[in-house]
């Protein structure tokens, strides 16, 4: 794949750094995608795009200069290069020469969505659809939607670096509002991953199917408890938790700022032994793999605890350069037009030994939460606010009654310290994650987890 030839990289990095600079780099991106929806029965006529661009950035000390340039004809990427070198003046510096490409895993794309037929899709819509509408005749409403995109990139840097990547995402997702007396409550699921379209060859229904489900289900939700008390964490989107309550405060942009609540701990016991986390960015299919990071650097399982110890944060290659470390592979951008920052990939708790039954049945009384809705995070202080938008009691090591208008209020250091089981049943689920002003596949998971004690916000007397 090469959407720019290595001769032009190599001129247009040198132009860049013709008046100074510590290092350069060079950034393509080729993008296409298509979005399909279903909103009550009504199909939405496809959306599809495409766009190319390459930007330009140049590192002198602790300043970082920054152009990007839609399409990728020689002069605007040359003339880019020049607009960002006039910001500087100093000695121009000679980059390396660019090395081989490097190579990197790939993640296998069995069907490619673009070659699929959107009539399929459009009955693949339908037929989830009418799954969740036979789900009960409390449906109310059923939004289904599908998104596919096929963004190629290379990267070339001053310090030799040639890298690409060619990225491939699939994503179903269905919401169902569920209506009953006054009531009204709302389910919602997803499949997505990076791979191709036989991720949802097999029984999309499925997704439809659970998202109408928990929807029935909160029909029936009672007013969530409150107080102190123990509460098993569900897999796959209860991840959520653990990417922003402690994940966030990993990244070394935040950290370097003493901006985070886990700066100066690495090392530190934050957790129980048998606590293990990480950020995968090479996990395979899943929805935050890569193959590189957008600074070109090959995407890593990165443990961030082991055995309980903070023994990693999250490095792009400018907060690794000052820390004196090399990169996790956590470089991430929106788009060409954007600067990478450190970011997360795939972030989730290890496996664990128990069981999601044994955490249950081992808790007399306290909260399941399945799934979270929104919250708010405080890096600096760890401290945090999140809404369950799927819950339900624990009474007498049994689930019971499914709650409605739960938040969790803690703290992420004070939540790892209690955590007092783990499950064996990972599962990594679809998410975006927001960051300075830029929106970016993450990969949220778990298995199931459960923390001895927090203070669950509840609406009951």
């Amino acid at each position: 794949m090469s959407l720019l030839g290595r001769d032009l990289a190599e001129r247009a990095i040198a132009r860049a750094l013709a008046r100074g600079g510590d290092f350069a780099d060079l950034y393509v991106e080729d993008r296409n995608g298509l979005a399909l929806s279903l909103d009550d029965r009504r199909l939405e006529r496809a959306q599809t795009g495409r766009e190319r661009g390459a930007s330009v950035r140049v590192v002198l000390g602790e300043a970082t200069y920054f152009g990007h340039v839609d399409g990728l004809a020689d002069d605007d990427v040359l003339s880019v290069a020049e607009s960002v070198s006039r910001a500087l003046d100093a000695d121009a510096r000679a980059p390396r020469a660019l090395e081989s490409p490097t190579a990197v895993s790939s993640h296998p794309v069995g069907e490619r969505p673009e070659d699929v037929d959107v009539a399929r899709k459009a009955d693949m819509l339908r037929a989830c659809d009418e799954e969740a509408r036979g789900a009960g005749g409390e449906v109310a409403q059923v939004t289904v939607s599908y998104a596919e995109t096929r963004r190629r990139v290379q990267v070339f840097s001053s310090e030799g670096c040639t890298a690409s990547d060619d990225r491939t995402r699939v994503r179903l997702g269905v919401q169902v509002v569920a209506r009953r007396d006054g009531t009204v409550e709302t389910g919602h699921e997803t499949r997505g991953g990076h791979a191709g379209f036989e991720l949802l060859d097999e029984r999309p229904e499925e997704v439809a199917a659970t998202a109408a489900g928990r929807a029935l289900t909160m029909l029936d939700a009672v007013d969530a408890p409150t107080g102190r008390m123990p509460v098993v964490v569900g897999n796959g989107f209860g991840g959520v938790l653990l990417h922003e309550a402690v994940g966030h405060g990993l990244e070394a942009d935040a950290v370097q700022k003493h901006a985070s609540v886990y700066a100066g701990k690495l090392g530190e016991r934050l957790a129980e032994p048998f606590v293990n986390a990480y950020d995968d960015g090479r996990k395979p299919g899943e929805w935050g793999s890569d193959g590189i990071d957008d600074e070109g650097t090959p995407t890593q399982m990165t443990r961030i605890l082991e055995d309980g110890r903070l023994t990693s944060y999250l490095y792009d290659l400018l907060r690794a350069r000052k820390d004196g470390v090399a990169s996790t592979g956590n470089g991430r951008r929106e788009s060409f037009r954007h600067l990478p920052v450190p970011r997360m990939t795939n972030t989730y708790f290890a496996p664990g030994d128990a069981t999601a039954d044994d955490l249950i049945a081992g808790t007399d009384r306290g909260l399941y939460a399945v799934s979270f809705g929104g919250g708010q995070v405080e890096p600096a202080t760890g401290d945090f606010v999140f809404g369950v938008s799927e819950g339900y009691l624990i009474e007498g090591g049994e689930v019971t009654a499914p709650v409605r208008g739960a938040t969790l209020i803690g703290n992420g250091l004070e939540a790892l310290r209690a955590i007092d089981g783990v499950a064996g049943d990972l599962r990594i689920a679809t998410g975006f994650c927001g960051k300075a002003g830029q929106r970016v596949a993450a990969g949220v998971g778990q298995p199931h987890v459960r923390i001895r004690g927090l203070t669950v916000g509840g609406t009951a007397a």
